[in-house]
Order: structure tokens, then C-alpha cells, then sequence
């Protein structure tokens, strides 16, 4: 299945955090499907980003707001009137959660707290799609992956933050969902998310471009940790999908929703290092550098997406190398404004007919 353009053209969307990496493509496959989307974000959370280097705020209405502050984010949905919230917005990283955890608690946990307030006050209610990760999901170390119905939890604040997200989520879900109200909610997490233009810190891909740039080696801590790794583009179609079920008043409310590749790619950080230096076919690849804050991340994790295949009809299309292969294409890129936009609609439209 496909997200339908006939179900979102002219759909009035609200988008959290389009100024990240997911929420830029996000932006740019809604845009391509017609949507009228209304961007909401406090800034651009990296120095270099796809939202500028495409300039996405050419095709969308971008609005500054901090969702830590309820106020503004009532104040925004209801000026935007939206049809359906696309939540994004987050303190995405496990290091930078270490280091200033009350921002992380405040951002993924408050902020999902007010945005899912504001929908529910708003007018009849508004549905939302609440965006989280793979790790809120209690870490036991499997060999298999995590399903919906497993333990929310999280050794980091990040995904700690993340579980509590769910909780929020499911909670609200399970009180104001009733006959007639427009309010419904659910969850949607997705693995190691990889693609064009990702210039976050401390993120294996971005870290191995800037290294290839400057002729230098990426030092890389955990390199035998498995993660579930997968195009940007795999979970931004699931999220479109449940999105499209939640307008149509589907079933599929209150429940948390995976989104993860194929078991060929569940694979090792050094194995995707080895990948994309292999492509680069220059630089100087990278090194075992250990950890030297001796900080904890786990060293396994897989997600189980077998509900999503059978009752919403997604599933993984791209391998791993084909999702590595795109992912460098846009990185080489040297366009920028409409150009850049360009490429990234033929990357969506060849993943589409895929």
C-alpha cells in the first residue's frame, strides 16, 4: 500500500519538529501529495540541515513554537485548523539526552503532553500521530525483536523519555476516545533511520560523510552493537498510513505501531560503516575509538513490524544496500533549493513504485 493522493490533497496537516531530518522528507512527501502543511518547530536543530538546503519553507507554512510551551502550541492548532497532527518533534539523540536529561524529559514528554491537549480541546478533536522510537521499549538484550505489547521502559533518559511518551500516548488514547469525538491518538516507532541530508551529531552516517569531507577518520564506539536500520522513507510511509486510518475513523486507535526493516537489515554498526566507506570508495573509513564516558546503550535491538504487515498492509521495501545507496546519492548532491527538492521527489516516487 501506498499513501493516496487522493486523501491528501488539501488536507490541512500540522507537522511537529519539520525542521529534523524526518520531518524535512516528511514535509517534502506530504507537499508532493498535496497537503497544505503548517510546520511547527522552535528552530533548526542542526547547523546544516535538508529543511534549509532545500528550502523547504518555499512549500509549507513554517511557524516557531516551542511545544515545552502549551500556550503556543494551543494557540497554533487552533490557527491551523488541522484535519490530522503529524507529532515529530523531539530531543532525538542518546548522548545529548545523557548530558541534559531535564531538556530531553521537558521536549518528549511534556511537549507530547501538550500537543495531544491542544487536539483534544481543539474544536470536535483532532486525531494525532505520535511519533516515538524503538527504544521505548524495555531493553532485555533479545535476539528477537520487540513487539507492540512488550514493556515500555529505557536505560537512558532518552528512551526513557520515549517509553513515557507511549504511556502519555496510550493514556490519552484510552481516556478521550469516545463516540463522536474527533480525538484519537496512537504510536508509531521506527528503527535506526537513515537517508539523505541527516546532519544530526553523533549519528554513524552523518559522522562518516563529515569525516569523508575533511579526509579524517570516524572514531566509533560500539562498533558489534545490531540495530535495525532502514530507509527514512520506510517508516514516513507507515506513518502516512495509520495518519490515513485515523482520518477515516479505522480501528487502530490506542495502539503503538512498528515500523522496522527486514532482517537483512539488522545488522552491526560496523557493518553499515563498512558499507558506506565502501561506496565513498575514498576517505579514511573509520576506527574502534571506545566509549570514554563509558556510557550505556544497548547492544541489541530488533523490532518485530509483523502487525504492520498484516493489518495495515506495509511493509519493507528496500534492502539495505539499495537504502545506503540512496542515502549517499542525496549526500553528493551539490544542488540546493528546488534542485535538491528534485531529487528527494525521485527517491520518494522510485520508492513508491518499488
Amino acid at each position: 500500500m501506498n499513501p493516496s493522493a487522493s486523501v491528501w490533497s488539501g488536507r490541512r496537516v500540522l507537522l511537529t519538529g519539520h525542521t529534523g531530518f524526518k520531518g524535512a522528507w516528511l514535509s517534502l512527501w506530504l507537499a508532493e501529495l498535496g497537503a497544505q502543511v503548517t510546520g511547527l518547530s522552535d528552530g533548526i536543530p542542526t547547523e546544516r540541515s535538508l529543511f534549509e538546503d532545500a528550502s523547504i519553507s518555499e512549500i509549507l507554512t513554517d511557524r516557531r513554537a516551542d511545544i515545552r510551551d502549551f500556550d503556543s502550541v494551543r494557540y497554533v492548532v487552533r490557527e491551523v485548523d488541522p484535519d490530522i497532527i503529524l507529532h515529530l518533534a523531539a530531543q532525538p539523540l542518546v548522548l545529548l539526552s545523557y548530558a541534559q536529561p531535564l531538556l530531553t524529559y521537558a521536549t518528549n514528554v511534556m511537549g507530547t503532553a501538550h500537543v495531544l491537549e491542544a487536539a483534544r480541546l481543539h474544536g470536535n478533536g483532532c486525531p494525532v500521530v505520535v511519533v516515538t522510537t524503538d527504544k521505548c521499549y524495555e531493553n532485555r538484550e533479545w535476539l528477537w525483536g520487540y513487539r507492540e505489547t512488550e514493556a515500555m521502559g529505557g536505560h537512558d533518559p532518552y528512551s526513557s523519555s520515549k517509553g513515557c511518551a507511549e504511556l502519555v500516548a496510550s493514556a490519552y488514547a484510552r481516556s478521550y476516545t469516545k463516540a463522536g469525538s474527533g480525538f484519537r491518538t496512537l504510536t508509531a516507532r521506527a528503527g535506526n533511520v537513515i537517508g539523505g541530508a541527516d546532519w544530526a551529531a553523533d549519528r554513524l552516517i552523518p559522522d562518516l560523510i563529515r569525516a569523508y569531507e575533511k579526509g579524517e577518520s570516524v572514531g566509533i564506539r560500539k562498533p558489534d552493537s545490531i540495530r535495525p536500520w532502514q530507509h527514512v522513507l520506510e517508516p514516513l510511509s507507515g506513518y502516512l498510513l495509520l495518519a490515513e486510518s485515523l482520518m477515516a475513523g479505522q480501528e487502530v486507535a490506542s495502539q503503538g505501531w512498528n515500523f522496522g526493516p527486514g532482517t537483512d537489515a539488522e545488522v552491526t554498526v560496523r557493518d553499515v560503516a563498512d558499507r558506506v566507506s565502501q561506496i565513498l570508495a575514498a576517505g579514511k573509513g573509520w576506527h574502534f575509538s571506545g566509549d570514554p564516558n563509558d556510557l550505556h546503550e544497548a547492544q541489541t535491538l530488533r523490532l518485530d513490524s509483523t502487525k504492520a504487515r498484516t493489518k495495515l498492509g506495509w511493509k519493507p521495501r528496500w534492502k539495505l544496500d539499495r537504502a545506503l545507496e540512496a542515502t549517499i546519492e542525496v549526500y553528493r548532491c551539490d544542488a540546493k533549493g528546488p534542485q535538491l527538492r528534485q531529487t528527494v521527489a525521485r527517491q520518494i516516487a522510485d520508492y513508491v513504485s518499488s
